[in-house]
């Protein structure tokens, strides 16, 4: 990939600005999936026109797309009941992750949600590779903190899943190992189609012919799913959202039955692949319905 001149540089600044100025718009009330959806086709899009595939490439490493679904996911919390500032980083805010340390390493989470009337309690770890090293936050506060990272993969979806899976449940591993009762949530966003990076070096927006294989990726997360057994499948998630998005679309369209999945021809009709508990709508109910049977004395309200 070729480096951005400072000149392309500022205009990506500039571009990318848009995303701060809709979570600023929105304030206390948030940002709904579909109004983040639409800021990240507009965004790219006015990317690869100005700046073409290399300032797309830079668009998305600078994690500013991904960034504001963080921001729908914390307007989902809130609107289910959590209050905000049990929320980390708060509403509309980047910096201020937990870095929470597992077994095999400490690593910042995308959102945290820290329960009432757990306090941290700095400590020396005895276990794992971080042996001898102070954990800021302590164990109990740690194990019981929902802990939800966010992730997308808009391209290179049929080469990469090995390693991209691997790193997903690794996550995972290394949090429930030193906290086997902490509810952990996951959402990966991934496209119905890929940006066409040939069309983008000449600043055309288009979008390669194949499919995404939506269904190995549904397969694949669902295996690492709905997690219940609190002594075992320790690289599994208690909730994992399958965001699944046609930005092809002049609307973004996002998948959450099964039925519309087989209606637009993304799996066959015969697939035994769903959807059903991968799907954004319910994510945060059924993450949180997890957390108050495991533990019922603790709040968030």
């Amino acid at each position: 990939m070729a480096v951005l001149s400072n000149r392309k540089k500022a205009k990506l600044e500039q571009i990318k600005s848009e995303f701060d100025e809709l979570i600023e718009s929105k304030g206390d009330d948030g940002i709904t999936l579909q109004e983040a959806l639409n800021a990240i086709k507009s965004v790219l899009e006015e990317t690869i026109a100005e700046l073409a595939e290399d300032g797309k490439t830079a668009l998305i490493r600078s994690q500013k797309p991904i960034k504001i679904i963080h921001e729908v996911v914390k307007t989902s919390l809130i609107n289910f009941g959590v209050n905000p500032n049990n929320i980390k980083p708060n509403l509309g805010a980047s910096a201020g992750e937990l870095k929470l340390a597992g077994f095999l390493k400490k690593k910042d989470q995308d959102i945290c949600v820290v329960p009432n009337g757990i306090t941290a309690i700095e400590e020396t770890m005895t276990d794992g590779l971080l042996a001898g090293q102070q954990d800021e936050f302590g164990l109990a506060l740690t194990g019981h903190t929902i802990s939800i990272n966010v992730r997308s993969q808009l391209s290179s979806l049929g080469n990469n899943i090995d390693t991209l899976y691997e790193r997903t449940f690794a996550e995972a591993l290394n949090l429930h190992m030193r906290c086997p009762s902490m509810c952990l949530g996951e959402v990966y966003m991934i496209p119905v189609y890929e940006y066409d990076k040939h069309e983008a070096q000449s600043k055309r927006v288009d979008w390669v012919n194949a499919m995404s294989p939506i269904e190995t990726y549904i397969k694949a997360f669902s295996a690492i799913n709905s997690r219940t057994n609190v002594a075992d499948e320790f690289y599994k998630y208690e909730r994992v959202c399958l965001l699944i998005v046609d930005f092809s679309e002049d609307i973004p369209k996002v998948y959450n039955t099964d039925a519309e999945l087989k209606a637009d021809g993304l799996i066959p009709n015969n697939s035994t692949a769903s959807i059903t508990h991968l799907n954004y709508n319910s994510f945060v109910a059924e993450l949180m319905a997890t957390y108050s049977a495991r533990f019922p004395a603790n709040t968030f309200n």
